[in-house]
């Protein structure tokens, strides 16, 4: 954890030293894919597990102070397995989301934009096992959940329409990076 927050301010202190002017503003559209690092959801030594991914949505709707606010969509996807000798597991996890956040435009930098916002979701687990031919798979709302979150990140603008993103926070995992596109 302490290495996921080093990277974070070690990228935004890069960001500040090119300071120019801001690149996020009311009606601004991005769709984010990433890749996350540091889960909780099966974090197990053993087995094997698929990497957290998410796909993100969101709109600039509201200019407040020095900064925009957006509403938009969150899903990731997880999924763990282990087996010994006859008996095999296996767990999915979906998060679905609403987020919110406050895109700062305060700090002049032309290729950053910094934000930080909340989550609220509803994590899905799916969970099934084997034992010698005998299946159980788990039904209902078996350790699902409404959750709510907090997230603090930034995109690196490489070209006008894609950035390369940071955020800390809890979705599917705690850190993730990825990419992002933007268009009005």
């Amino acid at each position: 954890m302490k290495q996921a927050i080093f990277l974070l301010a070690f990228l935004t202190i890069i960001s500040f030293i090119s300071a120019r002017a801001q690149t996020y503003s009311k009606g601004t559209n991005v769709i984010s894919a990433g890749i996350g690092l540091g889960s909780s959801i099966a974090g197990y030594s053993y087995g094997s597990q698929s990497p957290a991914i998410s796909l993100q949505y969101e709109r600039g709707l509201w200019d407040v102070g020095p900064g925009v606010i957006s509403l938009g969509g969150y899903a990731g996807f997880k999924s763990y397995k282990y087996s010994a000798g006859a008996y095999s597991a296996k767990w999915n996890y979906t998060i679905i989301g609403v987020r919110g956040a406050y895109h700062y435009t305060g700090l002049e930098v032309k290729k950053l934009d910094a934000y930080g916002g909340l989550m609220l979701a509803y994590n899905i687990l799916k969970y099934s096992d084997n034992y010698s031919g005998v299946s159980y798979t788990a039904t209902g709302s078996y350790g699902s959940n409404l959750g709510l979150s907090v997230f603090i990140g930034g995109r690196y603008h490489f070209a006008d329409a894609l950035a390369g993103f940071i955020e800390l926070g809890y979705g599917v995992a705690y850190l993730n990076l990825g990419l992002a596109f933007q268009f009005q």
